[in-house]
């Protein structure tokens, strides 16, 4: 990967894919408490495995004994998935791959993980959202992107604020220089002809793709 790229392995599901195998491999890898119990079925190598520890079980610590493991306290000010991220970009992380960033008992963590997402995005991080099955891009002001899904395959935008200029190319259902109001459901549940392209000149929205999915075929 000639972009630093870096896989924070978080607490959330995952269903391992070709896709996601790709995608990591070859990324460096920090763990968030008992996300480290990704690298096993992906075939990655933490550097480095942070949290308080409290979703991590002694079995699931024993397996990884030789792991540089930073512990921090319950009490804190930030999620474990936060320091992860935060470590990552201390290291020179310029892309950042979040697995397990989509799935889970906690949607308040997966929400949280759009909002860091964009954020990101503002400071110039690529940023990949993933569970497998599921895969999502934030877009801010003057953004856009490529993405290579399967013909049939199910994407939406969700908009964050209301949106200007959104341009979706090589879809079902294309839009050329759209204005989405704040709410709106107009961009739910399109589908891809194969490498779409999406373009945005003004708001924050992400791109959430199921490349498995071909229900709307």
């Amino acid at each position: 990967m000639s972009t630093p790229t870096f896989s924070i392995l978080l607490g959330g599901n995952i269903t391992v894919t070709d896709r996601l195998r790709a995608v990591t491999s070859g990324s460096r890898v920090i763990a968030a408490d008992s996300g480290i119990r990704h690298a096993q079925p992906l075939g990655l190598t933490p550097e480095l495995w942070v949290g308080d520890f409290d979703s991590s079980d002694d079995a699931l610590k024993a397996a990884y004994p030789k792991v540089e493991r930073r512990a921090y306290p319950v009490s804190k000010a930030a999620t474990d998935g936060e320091i992860a991220i935060a470590e990552a970009i201390s290291r020179g992380a310029e892309r950042l791959i979040l697995v397990g960033a989509l799935g889970g008992e906690r949607s308040d963590h997966v929400l949280q993980h759009y909002l860091s997402a964009l954020s990101l995005a503002e400071d110039n991080f690529e940023v990949m959202l993933t569970s497998g099955e599921e895969e999502a891009f934030p877009l801010c002001d003057d953004g856009g992107m490529e993405l290579d899904l399967p013909k049939g395959a199910l994407f939406s935008v969700l908009g964050f604020t209301a949106l200007e200029g959104l341009t979706i190319r090589n879809a079902r259902y294309p839009l050329k220089n759209f204005k989405l109001t704040f709410g709106s459901s107009r961009t739910i549940s399109n589908v891809a002809e194969g490498v779409i392209s999406v373009t945005l000149s003004k708001g924050r929205a992400l791109l959430l793709a199921r490349p498995y999915d071909r229900s709307g075929a």
